[in-house]
């Protein structure tokens, strides 16, 4: 196969140039970016998205490597352990030309901090963000934060004066089906400016001429058309004949095809990502199923037999080709707190995951709905249905429901289903933007990912403590002893780690970004 000539916009003849060549990168993946409202979906394609045209304080490298992005400098404040420090850049403008300082940091804080957004888990400590002149910001957290620079790396700053010119200064109730000036447009400081929005169609970005960063990334890569191709077979028809120059995700049923045709080639590394099963172990009896009164989920002898049921390695072989790593923990290997213990596979045991249902009093077993997105991990629907044919085996008859994840995800936040498939990465590294998300009480600053409805006030009060515990040695047996409550109680089905498998053209030089958050500013093109 050739590499197609045709994506060269322009070549500039003057090798004193910057820029040798003008290069459009088209970029396809199964799943749109949900909004461009950089604080509504913690959501991995949508942040990816958005790390091309805004930017946080710091940022994390194609190798997970935390360096510097609006802020050059931070450290815990001298004066006050509460207070974390930044120096923010100078110099910086935003895409429509107006300049970034202190007021538009404070402002995006805030605003990420507000109820409707996805990310106030990663500020829940935070007590006050302020101003300390035109170029300096404070966090300032309720207890020292060890940890607090870890949790800014999607963290995006906007400009308070679009924002308010716009009437975009809240964030958008995506949850509520709410639409907005934010939703559609953008205005960062970012290496890419917004040309088009076409959602679940095209987004076109081009290279901003005014970046702060420009001499300091290769920018090699100066347009990018973003298409979203929920069909993988398209997806890979379409990289194969050249329409698109990179795909995050090849089907693994197809790597070997793309991976030997000429002119493309596939790059694969671990993710840090875990894909599982939630289920409704709260409410006192479900609507989804067909067991009156009562809710069969809130037993955890079902639970360990629904564990028990579920044959990851046959998962793995079957359904991902070889390319997951079967996971015992909803935790990726990457994130401070894994062991090897806690990622140990339950038994795959039919005959003691049949005893543990008669024991709960479900000899006959029931019948349950199960969520799936069909557009956001890979092989998502097979990997449900594969489940739902194991979980027949001990009576639990499930019928699946596979939908598009702008429609699953609110299932999740609005506590509508009972039984879903969710997939978790982790930005910060660390197990509390875990627990802060999936294993708080859902509640006004944590919890906002937790469809289990699990409640636990002594262990909601754990995890609120990490976030203040400087001592790390003691903050690590914390996390521990929450992981040992998580597992005990069965609080999530754990499926895979994913690994990730990006096909693109043999010219395009990058390498793959554990968080499966491109930064195309890093990318050459040879």
């Amino acid at each position: 196969m050739k590499i197609r000539t045709t994506m060269l916009t322009a070549v500039l003849l003057a090798s004193t140039s910057t820029y040798a060549t003008a290069e459009t990168l088209n970029w396809a993946r199964a799943g749109d970016a949900l909004t461009l409202d950089p604080h509504a979906q913690n959501e991995g394609p949508t942040s990816a998205l958005s790390h091309q045209i805004m930017e946080p304080l710091v940022i994390r490298d194609m190798t997970g490597k935390i360096v510097p992005a609006l802020a050059t400098e931070w450290a815990p404040s001298e004066e006050d352990p509460n207070v974390w420090a930044f120096k923010l850049r100078e110099g910086v403008t935003f895409h429509d030309g107006a300049e970034f300082d202190s007021e538009d940091v404070v402002f995006s804080f805030n605003r990420a901090m507000s109820p409707d957004s996805d990310f106030k888990e990663l500020l829940a400590s935070v007590t006050e963000v302020r101003a300390n002149g035109k170029y300096g910001f404070e966090i300032v957290t309720n207890g020292p934060n060890p940890i607090m620079p870890s949790n800014l790396s999607d963290i995006f700053v906007i400009d308070k004066d679009w924002a308010e010119a716009n009437n975009a200064t809240k964030v958008q109730d995506f949850e509520g089906g709410e639409d907005t000036y934010a939703a559609r447009n953008a205005n960062g400081t970012g290496p890419y400016k917004l040309v088009s929005r076409e959602p679940d169609s095209k987004t076109v970005l081009t290279m901003n001429e005014n970046y702060w960063g420009k001499d300091e990334f290769p920018m090699e890569v100066t347009e990018i058309v973003y298409t979203p191709i929920q069909n993988a077979a398209t997806r890979v028809a379409a990289l194969l004949s050249g329409e698109v120059d990179f795909i995050q995700d090849v089907p693994v049923q197809d790597l070997q095809r793309v991976g030997s045709t000429d002119g493309l080639q596939v790059i694969t590394a671990p993710q840090n990502r875990v894909i599982f099963f939630g289920m409704n172990q709260g409410d006192a009896d479900l609507k989804g199923d067909d067991v009156e009164g009562k809710n069969p989920l809130a037993d955890k002898r079902v639970r360990e037999a629904m564990n028990m049921a579920i044959n990851r390695e046959a998962i793995k072989q079957v359904v991902m080709r070889g390319q997951s790593i079967p996971a015992g923990v909803a935790m990726p290997p990457f994130v401070n707190g894994w062991t090897e213990d806690l990622d140990s596979l339950p038994a795959n045991d039919v005959a003691k995951a049949k005893a543990l249902m008669a024991d709960a009093g479900y000899a006959d077993g029931f019948s349950i709905q199960l969520d799936c997105p069909n557009d956001r991990y890979i092989n998502d629907e097979a990997i449900c249905q594969a489940a739902v044919g194991m979980l027949a085996q001990i009576g639990v008859n499930v019928r699946l429901d596979a939908k598009p994840k702008a429609q699953h995800f609110p299932l999740i936040n609005n506590l509508e289903t009972d039984f879903y498939m969710l997939g978790w990465g982790v930005p910060t590294y660390d197990s509390e933007y875990i627990f802060n998300f999936l294993a708080h009480t859902k509640g006004e600053k944590y919890g906002s990912w937790n469809g289990t409805r699990f409640s636990n006030p002594e262990l909601d009060q754990q995890i609120q403590r990490l976030a203040s515990e400087t001592n790390l040695d003691e903050r690590n047996l914390m996390i521990a002893n929450i992981w040992s409550v998580v597992q005990d109680e069965v609080l999530y089905l754990p499926i895979h780690h994913q690994v990730l498998n990006w096909g693109m053209a043999a010219k395009v030089d990058t390498v793959v970004d554990p968080d499966d958050e491109p930064k195309i500013k890093y990318f050459k093109i040879k």
